[in-house]
């Protein structure tokens, strides 16, 4: 199963089409079955635009203030027999994977943690759970409007794989984020 994950769009709800995400973003999704957003949305519209690709999960972002069933404040998911918990925020950044599944998730048994919010693309493994903030796509480590970056998760029973991707560099204004890539196996 191949997973995309976002964060951090920050749409204004008055724009009347998506292309300030770009091709870039489009067809990263278009290869996914699955898409999670964790969080800051700003728009629905963002929700069903992403929605042409695959269906899509959110956590909600501290900037998302309209209801929509695709959109909880966290959402712990099975894929592939991999326990996933998502928030926007996940924080404090010196918590342990236990005691930040504890605030977030009531204490699940998590193999991977996804959050958003700082618009800084993540990816660890400590204490046995995987740590993924994918960035933004349009907004990475809160620069102005450029290409930012992605995550893709490939999940089987016995393998996870996790990677940030890199969208592509804007016209004078390089992509700050850092792809890189992890595997866990059981």
């Amino acid at each position: 199963m191949r997973v995309g994950v976002i964060s951090d769009t920050h749409l204004p709800s008055l724009i009347h089409s998506l292309d300030e995400l770009g091709s870039e973003c489009a067809d990263f999704l278009a290869s996914v079955d699955l898409i999670l957003h964790s969080g800051d949305i700003s728009t629905k519209k963002l929700l069903d635009w992403c929605d042409q690709f695959a269906p899509v999960i959110v956590a909600r972002g501290n900037h998302d203030v309209f209801d929509d069933p695709r959109v909880e404040d966290s959402q712990v998911l099975e894929l592939e027999g991999w326990r996933i918990g998502m928030v926007h925020d996940l924080r404090p950044r010196t918590a342990t994977p236990t005691e930040l599944s504890a605030k977030h998730f009531g204490g699940a048994e998590l193999d991977l943690m996804i959050a958003g919010d700082t618009h800084v693309d993540r990816l660890e493994h400590e204490d046995g759970v995987v740590q993924l903030n994918s960035g933004s796509p349009n907004l990475p480590h809160h620069k102005e409007t450029r290409w930012g970056t992605a995550a893709l998760l490939e999940l089987e029973p016995d393998v996870m794989r996790a990677e940030i991707v890199l969208l592509g560099h804007s016209e004078g204004a390089t992509n700050p984020g850092v792809a890189r890539s992890l595997e866990v196996t059981r």
